[in-house]
């Protein structure tokens, strides 16, 4: 990942041409990732896509997709972009729709694991979305087929195997396989 000394603003970030890269503000600093592959891609798809059928089916919230950038700090700005994410129906209807960046966390936030990533900053990712109010931050690591859900708490706990993912802390009633996400 690469890091531009020169700092940012969350509306230049905004700004910038679309060339497939992608790109997160971090205390006015960009980060530019290369494109995840396609296994990453499919396991945040399939997150993905039952959080948005959950949500749906009880209209308890909203759902976005990958590299939604969330503003999560101001002077120097942050906004940073899940692999997958959820915000209750009330906070959503509080805001409305944006076409600029979401002000403030998703109440859960999904991060996969890539192949390139190293273990320090995904947990340097899941622990800032928890410090910008996130309630739960599952990172979902393909290589390994695990999932680990990080908690404001400060707990961390890995799942593995056939175990089931409850999320309904962040996502009223939402839980899941583990091992379906892998498929």
């Amino acid at each position: 990942m690469a890091v531009d000394a020169t700092r940012i603003t969350a509306d230049e970030l905004l700004a910038m041409p679309d060339d497939s890269m992608r790109r997160e503000l971090v205390r006015g600093e960009l980060r530019v990732m290369m494109a995840p592959g396609f296994r990453h891609g499919r396991v945040a798809a399939r997150i993905g896509g039952l959080l948005l059928t959950h949500a749906d089916a009880t209209d308890c919230g909203v759902t976005v997709a990958a590299e939604t950038g969330f503003l999560l700090a101001r002077d120097p700005d942050t906004v940073r972009a899940p692999d997958a994410a959820f915000i209750a129906k009330d906070r959503a209807d509080a805001v409305g729709d944006t076409v600029k960046y979401w002000p403030g966390a998703p109440d859960l936030a999904v991060e996969v694991v890539s192949p390139d990533d190293s273990f320090h900053e995904v947990e340097e990712k899941a622990l800032a979305w928890l410090a910008a109010g996130t309630i739960a931050v599952l990172v979902l690591d393909p290589a390994k087929q695990t999932g680990t859900i990080y908690r404001g708490d400060g707990a961390a706990r890995v799942h593995t195997g056939e175990d089931t993912l409850d999320l309904s802390d962040a996502v009223p009633g939402f839980s899941a396989a583990l091992a379906a996400l892998f498929t």
